[in-house]
């Protein structure tokens, strides 16, 4: 049996596999001429991450919905977890998580050699599939001509931010993890000074993630438009990004409906100052919850000419090619025919270590030993279409 997850700020999605075997046509078959069986969906659930005082209890409660529901916990083979953090010394640093979460302590919660366990940055295991997208996963919101083998880059708002960057070793694309949301926030006009100033009366640094991130339509909203108070402010459990976009996209609330434009201008200036930063002429892609979320007013052009408006080089950014990906979950177990809609994680066993990948049909290096198995599609970000004007949810 193969465990793989999703760990975010917000929720947790984890799916427990079963082996297919070699022939078997699985959900998550192995590509053509990988080799490797498929793995087949057993049991999947997605469960509110700060509900749960640790990792090890969010498992807990998994064990407990699995046997539930008629399966057994048994077998465990190897373990691997796209978390909303940076890994660093087998354990993951992050203000976006409730918990720490450590490689030890984890294969010790799991009856795991570390080797069969992997712990992934979030969105290093986004920016692996972006080479193995097909075009129906993408919406150009700029026309640009990519360069090959350049470099390329995701930026993904949700409950935070993250940013990858992929490039070229010379026989295939590699991701380098960045914490590059926690750089201070520039502003760009007097509204945005305004925010970094009154920010800053309530911490000590003001970082850019504390603007391009859910939290963010909140701060905008209360510094910008101080004489409009909504009620649901102050309601316990209620998001405030979502009613905010809830009522911009209504037209019921013109504080609300500036508040969605200020948001999706400086999350498009992030990513344009991402890509002075390394020149991504091979493309910028934009995922997350948020994109999907307020997808409409993304396809509007104020995002692009944020993102371009960088002095000499705006021309050269304007050129850009700027996808959304759609990194979400378009189907149902009961609905396999959309699976080709769909990235599936991967497993790949690289001499006895676990390294969590997305839609990798080709995996970097493929020594004799290497196993690849391409697991059933995991949900980042369930969002029926009937939703996507209905606010964000992070």
């Amino acid at each position: 049996m193969i465990l793989a997850g999703d760990v975010g700020g917000t929720k947790s999605t984890l799916i427990w596999f079963a082996e297919a075997g070699p022939g078997k046509a699985g959900v998550g078959q192995a590509g053509p001429g990988e080799g490797g069986p498929g793995l087949e969906p057993v049991f999947r659930l997605s469960l509110p991450t700060r509900d749960f005082s640790s990792f090890e209890t969010l498992l807990d409660a998994f064990r407990a919905a699995l046997v539930k529901a008629g399966h057994q916990w048994s077998n465990l083979s190897a373990a691997a977890f796209g978390v909303a953090g940076a890994v660093v010394d087998g354990g993951v640093v992050t203000n976006n998580l409730p918990w720490t979460i450590a490689s030890k302590t984890l294969a010790e919660n799991l009856h795991l050699d570390l080797g069969r366990l992997s712990l992934l940055n979030d969105l290093v295991a986004s920016a692996l599939s972006l080479d193995h997208l097909r075009e129906n996963d993408l919406l150009l919101l700029n026309q640009g001509a990519s360069q090959p083998r350049a470099p390329k880059a995701l930026i993904a708002a949700g409950t935070g931010l993250g940013e990858a960057i992929l490039f070229w070793d010379g026989s295939g694309y590699r991701v380098s993890p960045s914490e590059a949301s926690l750089t201070d926030f520039a502003p760009r006009n007097d509204r945005e000074l305004l925010l970094l100033q009154s920010l800053r009366q309530r911490m000590p640094r003001v970082c850019s993630e504390e603007i391009v991130s859910g939290r963010g339509f909140r701060a905008i909203h209360q510094i910008i438009f101080p004489g409009v108070h909504h009620a649901f402010f102050d309601e316990p459990g209620v998001d405030p990004a979502a009613r905010i976009t809830q009522q911009a996209f209504a037209k019921s609330c013109p504080a609300c409906m500036e508040t969605l434009q200020i948001w999706m201008e400086a999350y498009g200036a992030e990513a344009g100052n991402m890509a002075l930063r390394i020149l991504p002429f091979g493309g910028v892609y934009i995922a997350g919850g948020i994109a999907l979320k307020i997808l409409p007013k993304l396809k509007q052009g104020g995002f692009v000419r944020a993102f371009s408006d960088k002095e000499k080089l705006s021309t050269q950014l304007a050129k850009m090619r700027r996808c959304w990906a759609r990194l979400t979950k378009r189907w149902r177990l009961r609905d396999r025919r959309a699976e080709k809609l769909l990235l599936p994680f991967s497993l790949v066993f690289h001499n006895g270590d676990v390294a969590i990948n997305r839609q990798i049909r080709k995996p970097f290096h493929r020594p004799a030993r290497q196993r690849p198995l391409n697991l059933d599609p995991i949900d980042f970000c369930t969002l029926p279409d009937a939703e996507h004007q209905a606010g964000v949810v992070i």
